[in-house]
């Protein structure tokens, strides 16, 4: 069996933290507990993560990254706007339901726990990857016609909001059917609220 890379490894620490801290939350999780997880000594492991607050800005990092290339293909790919938000729609909740944990870290860690990243994420600089890609897909709508010009914090705010109370919702078993069975719907209703008239 070929050993992993440091690079590799690292990834595999943050696959098994990003389960821990999406569970217990930033202050619960500790690094001898993230160790354990990994079956790794704690030294060890501060050689990969020079502390707690490193692994968690990695972390959305590593996860806004994941999102941002799935919204690059979506961005590149053929489709009309409103097939695009589909797809958008779609690729969230996906994720949400296969790695519930990489939501649920975004939910209940970077954006409950700002002050573990004010120093090394200010404004939306840890999440550029996918804020980047939503800030072209808005784009391509306006130019397109197919979406009103507005202000973009407005338009990310209503669909990504829209998203996450979903997931939140979808998480705390409060809806009565399956996540996936809203899709349509959800983007229909980002649709009429993006579109231009």
């Amino acid at each position: 069996m070929a050993r992993l890379t440091k690079e590799e490894r690292k990834v595999s620490i943050m696959t098994k933290a990003l389960e821990l801290f999406s569970k217990e939350g930033f202050y619960q999780t500790t690094m001898p507990s993230i160790a354990e997880k990994i079956g790794m000594s704690v030294g060890n492991l501060y050689n990969y993560f020079t502390s707690k607050e490193m692994l968690a800005k990695d972390l959305i990092l590593y996860i806004a990254n994941i999102l941002g290339e799935e919204i690059r293909k979506i961005n590149e790919s053929p489709l009309n706007t409103k097939e695009k938000i589909e797809a958008i729609v779609h690729m969230y909740f996906k994720i949400a339901q296969e790695r519930p944990e990489t939501i649920e870290y975004f939910l209940r860690v970077y954006l409950s726990n700002r002050e573990v990243f004010q120093n090394c994420c200010e404004g939306m600089i840890c999440v550029s990857a996918f804020v980047t890609e939503l800030m072209i897909f808005f784009e391509e709508g306006v130019r397109s016609g197919e979406l009103k010009d507005q202000e973009f914090f407005s338009a990310f705010g209503l669909f990504m909001g829209y998203l996450g109370g979903m997931v939140f919702i979808n998480g705390e078993k409060i809806l009565p059917k399956p996540l996936e069975s809203y899709e349509s719907s959800i983007s229909d209703n980002i649709y009429n609220a993006l579109k231009s008239n």
